[in-house]
């Protein structure tokens, strides 16, 4: 027996730890899974009687980067003082890392345990041994990395040539020789919006389901669907956990971190353009995630969706259509961490006063813009054109000094003239390809012309018009709003009750626009506040013709947008309670229509009467009738100037001026 199994430590615990990396080894190497587990009767045959069999890390690997319960058992059955002798079949079973190796070991010696494996039996607290435990441990450890380094170094060598068959979409299949391929079935191919992936990692099953959206997802962003090999596309990521490194896998790169990156490798079902269009299209859609662009057009009622940000948060607002109306809560918080409701208002006079920001923007200078970044746009053309031309006439210079070098040589000289004539083959090739690229540039010109300064100008003034109009397509109308503006920071102040909105326009430019809200429980179908108070105040005084006439003349409408009438006029006054028109045969005030038929003189000379001065006249509101006093219609003096004023009579000068001349003889 060996000295170093004391009769101390035979009367102690032997635990003997069984591991397996992966649990494809548990399945194909069963004969080294049987070689660990007959230690426990190496354990009886040296004498120990109570043995512990520890394989609670079967397919879990040794590095370091994944959680190892059977380890740590197998560290506090040490710690504990009750073990004798740690048994395994060598030292990479117990740990490929550095760390959990000379952990170990520490624990062993600290406690007077040894380990024993095929070779042989150590202890921990002696020199020797413990040397040799670490060079067993640092091997090991060597060994992995090595393994590691070759194999991914082979993978990537067969990846960079096209070559590793890495698993595959529907719609591909691998052909001899290492060829990716279409599947050979039609009906995969003009169905390939209908996809099937195998759950079995052998042979693969087509099974028919209708597409969801992870499926789609994930087909439109697979760069083989455009005829690319694409390997490396994610990373495995560590990071230390409780002292401790843990890895993950399946890390998304950008494209300009894949490894490898073969275009036109193999037939797609569309061209490498098309995927880079659709990668742009999604990159816009996805607006939510952190860092991302603002979302695309893509309809519904909002004008602004995708574009709000909470200034008191800084996250996105969502968009919510309670009914028939929109609405801009920013909840993030609240269905997150169970947070309240930063701010939320109402989508109706937000969009409406954003549309009459835009379109003060489009307009004025904004046309001027416009024609000047095309005639900059034509210049850039111009000179481009000029570029090509210059470089043309260079390959025909080419081309003539080519063919005279070849007309000069002597015809006996065959191997002269043979390359003197390839090379004016080539420069003739070059003048062709140049010749074509000035014809297709000119085509492309004149499909582009310059901007018609009136047609931009007429567009102007049609544009608030075609913008109201119920038939524009909302999309449009988004994308129009997404290229003027990158962002647009929302708050609420609720003493003001108004929505505060900070523009961040394209250019670089600031602005703040203030929107009032709607009072709680008001529809926004209401007539506005100001429209209510001319007809409280007109109300009894005038009929309800001249109340709409004058509500149309303020540019005030009905809750629902309307020009007012005599009916809807009727209706508000009915609905506020308001007295009507009575008419009084005896006035003490009259209009001034009525007051120019009892002057028998026309109401521009009435109006010319009041705004001198000459004749007392008030209004209830700014553009409500006048009302003029019949008492002072009555008055002589009224009637006299209104006359004068009528025959255009002027008073005689009183007195003339001292040492004035007349302009005529005297006889």
């Amino acid at each position: 027996m060996n000295s170093k199994l004391t009769p101390e430590r035979i009367l102690r615990k032997a635990v003997v730890y069984v591991r397996q990396s992966k649990p494809s080894q548990l399945i194909h190497n069963q004969e080294s899974t049987r070689l660990q587990f007959s230690l426990a009767d190496r354990a009886r045959t040296l004498g120990f009687q109570r043995i512990i069999v520890i394989d609670d890390d079967q397919g879990r690997t040794g590095s370091g980067l994944v959680d190892r319960p059977g380890f740590q058992r197998l560290a506090a059955e040490v710690c504990s003082g009750e073990v004798g002798a740690v048994f395994c079949v060598e030292a990479s079973r117990l740990a490929r890392n550095g760390r959990d190796w000379h952990h170990l070991i520490d624990l062993c010696g600290m406690v007077g345990a040894v380990l024993v494996d095929l070779d042989g039996i150590y202890d921990p607290a002696l020199t020797n041994d413990r040397l040799l435990l670490g060079m067993k441990g640092t091997i090991s450890e060597f060994e992995l990395n090595l393994f590691r380094q070759r194999s991914t170094e082979a993978i990537l060598q067969k990846a960079i040539r096209g070559e590793l068959q890495i698993q595959i979409p529907v719609g591909f299949c691998w052909a001899p020789g290492s060829k990716l391929e279409k599947d050979p079935d039609q009906r995969v191919q003009q169905a390939i919006q209908l996809p099937a992936f195998p759950h079995d990692p052998g042979e693969r099953k087509m099974i028919w389901k209708l597409p969801g959206y992870a499926t789609l997802h994930s087909m439109l962003t697979n760069p083989i669907y455009a005829g690319a090999y694409a390997y490396g596309k994610t990373e495995t990521r560590t990071k230390v956990v409780e002292g401790r490194a843990r890895k993950s896998a399946g890390h998304r790169k950008p494209q300009s971190g894949w490894k490898v990156l073969i275009q036109a490798h193999h037939p797609g079902y569309l061209s490498w353009e098309e995927y880079e269009r659709n990668q742009s299209m999604i990159a816009a859609n996805a607006h939510i995630h952190s860092g991302a662009a603002p979302k695309a057009g893509r309809g519904g009622g909002a004008l602004l969706s995708g574009l709000l940000r909470c200034r008191r948060c800084g996250r996105m607002l969502h968009v919510f259509y309670p009914g028939t109306i929109v609405r801009y809560v920013c909840n993030a918080a609240r269905g997150q961490y169970g947070e309240r409701t930063c701010i939320s208002f109402g989508g109706f006079r937000v969009d409406a006063a954003m549309s009459k920001e835009l379109l003060q923007a489009i307009s004025g200078n904004a046309i001027q813009a416009a024609l000047e970044a095309a005639e900059q746009t034509q210049q850039k053309r111009r000179d481009l054109r000029q570029a090509i031309e210059l470089e043309l006439e260079q390959a025909r210079y080419e081309a003539r000094l080519a063919a005279r070098r070849y007309e000069s040589v002597d015809p006996d000289q065959r191997l002269v003239a043979a390359e003197l004539e390839a090379r004016w083959n080539t420069v003739l090739q070059k003048t062709k390809e140049l010749e074509n690229k000035l014809q297709e540039f000119d085509d492309e010109s004149q499909s582009a012309p310059v901007p018609n300064k009136q047609v931009l100008l007429s567009l102007a003034q049609d544009l608030p018009a075609i913008w109201s109009s119920p038939s524009t397509d909302m999309r449009l109308k988004q994308r129009i709003v997404r290229i003027l503006i990158r962002e647009i920071v929302a708050d609420v102040e609720e003493k003001s009750r108004e929505v505060v909105l900070v523009i961040h326009w394209a250019g670089g430019r600031h602005s703040e626009l203030r929107v009032k809200k709607s009072e709680t429980g008001r529809s926004r179908r209401c007539t506005d506040p100001e429209a209510i108070e001319v007809l409280r105040q007109m109300a009894g005084k005038f009929s309800d013709q001249q109340i709409a006439a004058t509500l149309n003349r303020l540019g005030l409408r009905t809750g629902v947008g309307n020009a007012w009438n005599v009916s809807r006029v009727h209706s508000a006054r009915s609905y506020h309670q308001l007295p009507a028109f009575a008419q009084n045969d005896q006035p003490r005030e009259v209009t001034l229509q009525v007051a120019a038929q009892r002057l028998n003189v026309s109401q521009s000379i009435v109006r010319r009467m009041i705004e001198d001065k000459i004749l007392p006249a008030n209004q209830v509101v700014v553009c409500a009738p006048w009302q003029i006093p019949v008492e002072a219609l009555d008055s002589e003096a009224i009637r006299t100037e209104a006359i004068n004023i009528k025959n255009r009579a002027r008073v005689p000068q009183s007195q003339s001026v001292e040492g004035q001349q007349s302009m005529f003889s005297e006889r």
